[in-house]
């Protein structure tokens, strides 16, 4: 019985040196020097489809070329996130200086957003349309952005919005 418990506490011994790896020091200023040469050297953080940045209208432009186009519109469209999901980031609005809100959602909710976001400009590409969105949908994105009851209370009525589609979205560099 002796001799298995040295041969386990032996075992664990090699184990938990193993894991711990490298006896070298690192410092907290060591860390935070690699990960800044880190997020240099990649530039923006890409989120879902690689796209190419070009032709990019700003988000104050877009209802513009909507008017001119059918249903829906396949377009890059630049603008600055006012709110994100706060649950997971499957959703993000887009704001114009007038207040004028655009909900993004993501293709086949295939990446997500991360929800400290707001305030940073984004560029998307994607596909642009407008929607009639329901009472219940409204309340659920309000309580989603952490609204109060009583905000979530004084929506009663359908919005016709203009939405977006978002395939990939690149988060610009603050």
């Amino acid at each position: 019985m002796k001799t298995k418990l040295n041969w386990l506490g032996l075992v664990a011994i090699l184990f938990f040196t193993a894991a711990c790896g490298s006896t070298e020091e690192t410092t907290a200023e060591d860390t935070t020097a690699t990960t800044e040469e880190t997020m240099e050297e990649q530039g923006p953080e890409t989120f879902g489809a690689a796209f190419e940045a070009a032709d990019i209208v700003a988000y104050e432009e877009l209802a513009g070329q909507m008017a001119e186009s059918a249903d829906s519109l396949a377009i890059t469209v630049q603008g600055e996130v006012s709110a994100v999901c706060q649950k997971k980031g499957c959703w993000m609005n887009i704001t114009q200086a007038n207040g004028e809100e655009m909900m993004v959602r993501f293709k086949d909710y295939g990446f997500f957003m991360p929800l400290d976001i707001a305030g940073r400009e984004v560029i998307m590409n994607g596909k642009a349309f407008y929607q009639t969105t329901t009472v219940d949908e409204l309340r659920h994105y309000a309580e989603d952005a952490g609204k109060s009851q009583e905000e979530i209370d004084a929506i009663t009525e359908p919005k016709r919005e203009l939405a977006f589609l978002a395939d990939g979205v690149i988060l610009l560099e603050e």
